[in-house]
């Protein structure tokens, strides 16, 4: 059981996070009904801070009912949800605890209606993330990991690790937190370029130049708000960019990964990006590439009949690099993976909100190993490694 010290710590972190600034905002917070008691101190802390929270819950039950039950029709699963719709237009931010607390119950749902159900949340995103100029900036959010039992089976660990991720990891200090990712945002002044290679075949670059250094540290800032970044993740800790999204190429290897849709664990995922696109027909994987292809394929489908402005599906959209103290193992929770100190995460897709140019429907982090070898090229022309092995140099 979680302290409950611990876990009214977890719920003001969470809160700071969407930087409450004035009385009255009206704050949605949705998860997993397991997670009720955070849900509701998240509330209260809300309230303390001058919000306006409404609280709504999941279970796994529901969740999985939505798209076994043969009473529930594909045209139902595709209808639009407009009233959603309009309750996400009229709030201020959005707050989610992880919903599932077994992430495994989506691996057997057919994928047609994984796919239909997905195709309603396009709007729902292009509010929160200011996809489209109507909605611009967007929401501020914040997503949040919580640890169960089930989540632990699945993920193949002991639940006393998952809980050390997910809640001691949201509970580091922001103090500590801003210490390290100040430290490191430093070495970046003045980058052009990063590259970024380890000993399994990862040996990429990517352009940074005029692009935001974002400094996950736990707290949405003024500063933040100001350029347009409105969310993030807990646990926090990482360092990341929005990088230039038709530039940089080479090879990431991720040991380790989730897919965004039917949360099957995919391990050993090899990807050659050129002109910062990925070229899907060099992919490979140890187990279930067709199910990596295809959800990239469905969010395509998605970006098309979304008319984005320029199909960003493929491109790069994030390059992070994971700093979070209690977190030091890859489990296949990608919220927690790309938090790890010694790796570097790249994400496809959409980022736009993270200041980038990308509008998509996909947005997918592979994490290296913790053992990369980061150097930077600056304004300058000049060069220098910043970590070798996974380690800081000095």
């Amino acid at each position: 059981m979680i302290p409950k010290n611990k876990i009214i710590l977890c719920a003001k972190n969470i809160v700071n996070a969407i930087n409450i600034k004035k009385e009255g905002e009206c704050i949605y917070i949705t998860g997993g009904a397991y997670a009720q008691e955070l849900l509701e101190e998240i509330g209260l802390e809300v309230y303390r801070k001058g919000g306006l929270p409404q609280i709504s819950y999941t279970t796994d039950y529901y969740q999985q009912s939505i798209y076994h039950d043969p009473k529930i029709s594909m045209k139902t699963l595709e209808t639009p949800h407009d009233h959603y719709v309009k309750l996400i237009e009229n709030i201020d931010a959005y707050i989610v605890i992880e919903p599932l607390e077994n992430p495994g119950i989506y691996v057997d749902i057919p994928r047609e209606k994984l796919k239909a159900k997905a195709k309603t949340k396009a709007p729902i995103r292009d509010i929160l993330y200011g996809g489209k100029e109507e909605y611009a900036p967007g929401k501020k959010w914040i997503y949040a990991g919580w640890p169960s039992k089930k989540a632990a089976e699945f993920y193949g660990i002991e639940y006393e690790m998952l809980e050390r991720f997910t809640v001691d990891g949201t509970a580091v200090p922001i103090e500590e937190l801003q210490e390290i990712t100040t430290k490191i945002g430093k070495l970046f002044d003045g980058a052009k370029k990063i590259h970024v290679k380890d000993d399994l075949g990862t040996d990429f670059w990517v352009s940074v130049e005029g692009r935001n250094r974002i400094l996950d540290d736990g707290i949405l800032s003024d500063e933040q708000i100001a350029v347009g970044d409105l969310g993030g993740n807990l646990p926090a800790g990482e360092v990341f960019f929005p990088p230039v999204e038709t530039m940089g190429e080479g090879t990431i290897f991720c040991p380790l990964t989730k897919d965004r849709y039917t949360n099957k664990i995919i391990k050993g995922v090899n990807l050659v990006f050129k002109e910062g696109k990925l070229q899907m027909d060099k992919v490979t994987t140890y187990n279930d590439l067709d199910i990596l292809v295809e959800s990239f394929k469905q969010c395509e489908e998605i970006d098309k009949a979304n008319n984005v402005p320029e199909l960003r599906t493929y491109n790069v959209a994030e390059l992070g690099i994971g700093c979070n103290p209690k977190i030091d193992k890859a489990i296949g929770y990608i919220l927690t993976d790309e938090k790890i100190n010694g790796s570097v995460h790249v994400a496809f897709g959409g980022n736009k909100m993270m200041t980038g140019t990308s509008v998509s429907q996909m947005h997918w982090d592979f994490v290296t190993t913790p053992k990369v070898t980061i150097t930077v090229e600056y304004g300058d022309d000049s060069k220098k490694i910043i970590m070798n092995q996974g380690k800081l140099v000095s």
